[in-house]
C-alpha cells in the first residue's frame, strides 16, 4: 500500500531510491538505492540459478543431453561456472534491450502459462488431498524452538523474496500510462493475486503430502509422484521455467531503471544515466546490471544468494512505510490518486513489522548487509556527493 501511494504521488523511475531521496534526502535515498542494488542483482542471479537447475535436470536430461558437472556449478560448489545460469541471464538482458513493448508481450504470454499451470496444480491436486495431513494444523513441536513464533517470523522474513515484484513495478512507474491510477491498481492487484495463488498452492501441496516430507528442491513434483501422476511433472517443470523467466524479466528491467536513476543523478557514473533515444532504453544501465547478475549467477550458489536478498528489501520497506508520513506533509507533492488507508497507524505498523522481520533474519545475513550498506556510505562520500546532480545544483 505504501509503494502504491508513492508510485501514485511520484511516478518516477528508481522506486524506493527516488521516493527516499524526496522525503528523506539524498543520502537516505542513496542508501535505499544501494540496498536495492543488492536486492535486484542477487534476485536475478538467484532466479537464474533456479532456472538452470530446472532446465538442466528436467529439460536437457530428458533429451539425453547432460552438461558436465563442472559447468553446472560455480567454484563454491566444486565446479567452474553455472553456464546455464549465465546464458539465461544474458538472454533476458537482450530481451530487456528490445524495449518494454516487446518484452511486455513475451512476459504476458509467459505469465498466462505460469498462472494456468498453477491453477492446474490446484484443480488436479485438490482431489488428492488427505485431511489427515492437516491434523494438527499447528503441530505441537511448532511451539518450541526453532519453530513457534520465532520460526514463523523467520520464515515470513524469507518469504518476502516471493513478493519483490511490486518494487520492480514501482521502478517502472515513469513508463506507465496514467500512473496516478494504474500503478496502485497494478501493485495492489498483483500482490493480492500472488497471495491467493501462493496460499492456494501451499494448502493443496501440504494436503497432498505431509509437510515433513516437503524439504526438497521440487516439492510439487514430489507431490504428484506420490499420487502416481508423474505425467504432471512435465507441466510443473514448464510452469516453473515460465515463472522464473517472467520474474527475471521484471527484475532485470527494474534493476536497470534503478541503475539509470543513480547515474542520472550523478551518484554513479553518468554514463549509466543515458537513454538510447531510438528505443527509450537505458542501454548502458541494462548491460551493467545484466553482466554483474550473470557473474553472480555463474559462480555463487542459490542458497548464498537468497539469504542476502530479503534484508535489503526489508530495509527499503521500512523507510518507505514510515515515509508515508513525511510524504503527506509535502505541500508541493499533490496526490490525486491512491492513498494508504488508516493513516498514520497502518504506515507505522508496516514500518515496525519490517523492522521486526529484519531482526528475525539470521545474524550472518544482518552482518553481511550492514557491511554492504557501509560500503555504500563510503562510495557516497568518496564519489557520489562530489558528482551528485543535486549537490551541484545547490
Amino acid at each position: 500500500m505504501a509503494y502504491a501511494e508513492f508510485s501514485s504521488a511520484m511516478p518516477v523511475a528508481g522506486s524506493a531510491y527516488s521516493f527516499g531521496s524526496v522525503v528523506y534526502g539524498e543520502i537516505i535515498g542513496w542508501i535505499l538505492g544501494w540496498g536495492l542494488i543488492l536486492e535486484y542483482f542477487l534476485a536475478v542471479s538467484a532466479e537464474a540459478t533456479g532456472f538452470a537447475s530446472y532446465f538442466n535436470n528436467n529439460i536437457l536430461a530428458a533429451i539425453g543431453f547432460n552438461i558436465p558437472k563442472v559447468l553446472q556449478n560455480g567454484p563454491m560448489q566444486g565446479g567452474i561456472v553455472n553456464i546455464t545460469g549465465v546464458v539465461i541471464t544474458l538472454l533476458v538482458g537482450l530481451l530487456a534491450l528490445m524495449g518494454t513493448n516487446f518484452s511486455k508481450k513475451i512476459e504476458n504470454f509467459a505469465v498466462l502459462v505460469k498462472i494456468g499451470i498453477i491453477l492446474l496444480f490446484i484443480v488436479v491436486g485438490v482431489f488428492y488431498i488427505k485431511s489427515s495431513n492437516y491434523v494438527p494444523f499447528y503441530p505441537k513441536q511448532f511451539h518450541t524452538t526453532p519453530f513457534g513464533l520465532g520460526g514463523i517470523s523467520t520464515a515470513a522474513a524469507t518469504v518476502f523474496f516471493a513478493f519483490m515484484g511490486f518494487d520492480a513495478l514501482a521502478s517502472n512507474s515513469a513508463e506507465t500510462i496514467n500512473p496516478n491510477k494504474n500503478m496502485a491498481k497494478g501493485i495492489l492487484g498483483t500482490v493480492l493475486i500472488a497471495a491467493v495463488l501462493y496460499v492456494g498452492f501451499s494448502l493443496v501441496l501440504t494436503g497432498m503430502v505431509h509437510y515433513s516430507l516437503l524439504n526438497v528442491d521440487d516439492p510439487a513434483a514430489l507431490a504428484f509422484s506420490m499420487v502416481h501422476l508423474n505425467f504432471m511433472n512435465k507441466a510443473i517443470t514448464i510452469g516453473a521455467l515460465f515463472g522464473i523467466f517472467t520474474a527475471m524479466v521484471t527484475m532485470v528491467i527494474g534493476s536497470s531503471r534503478l541503475v539509470y536513476s543513480l547515474g542520472r543523478d550523478g551518484l554513479i557514473s553518468k554514463k549509466m544515466g543515458k537513454i538510447n533515444y531510438k528505443t527509450g532504453i537505458p542501454t548502458s544501465a541494462v548491460w551493467l546490471a545484466v553482466i554483474i547478475q550473470a557473474i553472480f549467477a555463474g559462480i555463487v550458489p542459490l542458497t548464498q544468494l537468497v539469504s542476502l536478498i530479503n534484508a535489503g528489501t526489508l530495509v527499503a520497506f521500512t523507510f518507505i512505510s514510515f515515509g508515508i508520513i513525511p510524504l503527506r506533509h509535502r505541500k508541493d507533492i499533490k496526490n490525486t490518486g491512491y492513498k494508504m488507508p488508516l493513516y498514520p497507524y497502518l504506515p507505522i505498523l508496516a514500518g515496525l513489522m519490517s523492522i521486526y522481520f529484519i531482526i528475525m533474519l539470521p545474524n550472518v545475513t544482518k552482518i553481511a548487509v550492514v557491511g554492504w550498506l557501509a560500503i555504500g556510505i563510503v562510495i557516497y562520500f568518496v564519489y557520489g556527493i562530489h558528482h551528485s546532480r543535486l549537490q551541484n545544483e545547490e
